[in-house]
C-alpha cells in the first residue's frame, strides 16, 4: 500500500554484547538481526524503508545493500532523536509511518501489517505495539482510559504501586499519522538523567494534544524483545529456530528431533526430505525433495538436487546433483559439482572438482581440482596429486575410466576414456583412450633376507 514508510533504529553500537561486531550484525538463525527486520518490513509493502544507522555505519550498509536506504545518525541522542534524521525524507508527508527496531529480529510482518491496519482503521494519531506479559518488571507500563483508549505510558521506575500491577507493557513499536508523528518530533525534550530525546514522548504529546492514541496488544510477546546480550541473543536463536523448524515440517519435511536440527532462515527444502537429529544446514542452501540428510552433517550454501543421501558429512559452497549418495564421513569443499547418480564415499574429500554422472569414489579418496566424466571408477586410496608447491594444476578423466587403488594422478594429466591405471601406480604422462597405464617398480623378493635385519624382538 503507497503512503506507508518504516524507520528502523539500528544506530547502537551494543556494548553489552562484548563484542568487536556491531549489535544488529550479530547473527540469529545465520542472518544479522538488521536482515531479519529490513526482509519482514520489505514484505509489508511499504512505499520506502529507512534504516538509521551510526555505529558501524558502513558494515551496516553493506549488510542491507539497496534493500533500504540508511540516514547517518552521527551523535546517538536517543530515539526520537534518531527518527527525526528521516525528517528531511518524511515531514510534511501524508500517510503511516511504523518505528521499528534493528535489534528485535522477530518480528514478523503480519504482526506490522495489524499494528498498521488497527491503526489506520480506527483514524488514530498512533497505536502503541503492546504485550501482556506475567512479570511486566523494568517494562513501561499501559495505562488505558475508560474507552480502552492509551491514555499514558508510564516507566516501570516512575510507576505507583497501583501501575506497577498492570500487565499490559509498551514494546517499544509504534505507528504513527506520518504528519502529526513530525510535528511533534521538535518539541521533545531531553529533560531526563541520559540528556536524550525519547521517542514515547511523542505519545505523551498526542494524548496531550487530545489526539487519539491506541494501544494494540500482540499475542506474541517474543516477536517485540530486543536483543541486547549474549544470553538474550541464544534466546531469540532458539526461538527463531522453532519458528523456522515448524515452517518446514509444516511444508512436509521430516526432522526426526527438531530440537537438534538447526536451519538457516534462509535455506529452502522440498517434501518428503527426511532430517536426521545433529545436522546443520546454512547460508543460502537449498535442498530437493525425498533426500535424506544427516545425522551429524554440516551443509553450508549449497544445492543438492531431489532423491539425494547425504550421511554425516560436511558440504560447503557446492552443487549436487539428484539420487546422488555422499558419506558417511565425506567432506566437499567449496566449488565442486557433482552430478546425478555420483557417489562420493566415506573419507573422501573433493575440492573444486566435478563429479560425472554416475562416477565414483567410493572411500578414502582426495580428488582436488580434478575433473571426471560418465561413470568413472576411483580406486580406495587414490589422490589427484594437484599442487606442485606454487601452483595448482587439473586432473581430466575421461568417460569410463578405471582407477585402481592407492593411485597417484600427478597434475596436469589427462585420463582417456575407458583407460585403465594399475593399482599403485604413480601417472606422470597423459594416458591415451583404453590403454592401461602401470607405473610402479618391478617386486623384489629375497629369501630369508629380513633374518639379516635383526628386527625382531627375542622371546
Amino acid at each position: 500500500m503507497s503512503n506507508r514508510y518504516a524507520i528502523i533504529l539500528a544506530a547502537g553500537q551494543g556494548t553489552r554484547m562484548k563484542s568487536k561486531l556491531y549489535k544488529v550484525l550479530h547473527q540469529v538463525c545465520g542472518k544479522p538481526m538488521i536482515r531479519h527486520v529490513v526482509d519482514e518490513a520489505s514484505q509489508t509493502q511499504f512505499s520506502k524503508i529507512y534504516v538509521i544507522v551510526g555505529h558501524g555505519a558502513d558494515a551496516v550498509k553493506a549488510c542491507i545493500g539497496t534493500d533500504a536506504e540508511c540516514l547517518l545518525q552521527e551523535q546517538q541522542l536517543g530515539t526520537a532523536h534518531a527518527v527525526r534524521q528521516a525528517a528531511e525524507r518524511l515531514a510534511g508527508l501524508d500517510g503511516t509511518t511504523v518505528v521499528l527496531y534493528g535489534d528485535t529480529p522477530l518480528i514478523t510482518h503480519e504482526t506490522i501489517e495489524k499494528l498498521i491496519d488497527f491503526q489506520e482503521q480506527n483514524h488514530a494519531a498512533a497505536a502503541v505495539l503492546t504485550a501482556r506479559i506475567g512479570d511486566p518488571s523494568g517494562y513501561g507500563r499501559i495505562i488505558r482510559d475508560g474507552s480502552g483508549n492509551l491514555a499514558k505510558i508510564v516507566e516501570d521506575k516512575d510507576a505507583t504501586p497501583e501501575e506497577k500491577k498492570v500487565l499490559e507493557i509498551n514494546t517499544g513499536i509504534y505507528s504513527f499519522d506520518n504528519r502529526k508523528l513530525f510535528s511533534l518530533l521538535g518539541k521533545v525534550e531531553n529533560n531526563n538523567a541520559q540528556g536524550e530525546y525519547y521517542l514515547p514522548d511523542v505519545i505523551g504529546l498526542l494524548v496531550q494534544a487530545s489526539e487519539r492514541v491506541l494501544a494494540y496488544q500482540t499475542e506474541h510477546f517474543e516477536e517485540t524483545v530486543g536483543v541486547n546480550d549474549r544470553l538474550q541473543l541464544a534466546s531469540a536463536e532458539k526461538y527463531m529456530r522453532t519458528r523456522v523448524n515448524r515452517h518446514h515440517m509444516r511444508q512436509g519435511v521430516t526432522l526426526i528431533d527438531p530440537e537438534s536440527t538447526y536451519l538457516s532462515a534462509e535455506c529452502t527444502i522440498g517434501a518428503d526430505t527426511v532430517i536426521y537429529p545433529g545436522t546443520v544446514i546454512s547460508g543460502q542452501t537449498h535442498i530437493g525433495g525425498g533426500c535424506t540428510i544427516g545425522p551429524h552433517t554440516r551443509i553450508r550454501n549449497c544445492e543438492i538436487g531431489e532423491e539425494t543421501v547425504v550421511e554425516q558429512s560436511v558440504l560447503e559452497d557446492s552443487w549436487v546433483g539428484s539420487h546422488v549418495q555422499i558419506g558417511p564421513f565425506a567432506h566437499i569443499r567449496p566449488l565442486s559439482k557433482i552430478h546425478d547418480q555420483a557417489k562420493i564415499g566415506n573419507f573422501v574429500e573433493v575440492k573444486k572438482s566435478e563429479i560425472g554422472e554416475g562416477s565414483k569414489a567410493s572411500h578414502l579418496t582426495y580428488l582436488g581440482d580434478a575433473v571426471l566424466g560418465k561413470d568413472v571408477n576411483m580406486g580406495c586410496g587414490t589422490i589427484t596429486v594437484n599442487y606442485d608447491g606454487k601452483n595448482k594444476f587439473t586432473t581430466h578423466i575421461g568417460d569410463g575410466a578405471f582407477i585402481g587403488c592407492n593411485a597417484n594422478l600427478v597434475a596436469p594429466v589427462t585420463i582417456g576414456d575407458g583407460a585403465f591405471v594399475a593399482a599403485g601406480s604413480t601417472i606422470t604422462e597423459s594416458v591415451n583412450a583404453d590403454a592401461l597405464a602401470i607405473a610402479r617398480s618391478r617386486q623384489v623378493n629375497k629369501e630369508n633376507y629380513a633374518l639379516k635385519l635383526n628386527y625382531r624382538t627375542n622371546k
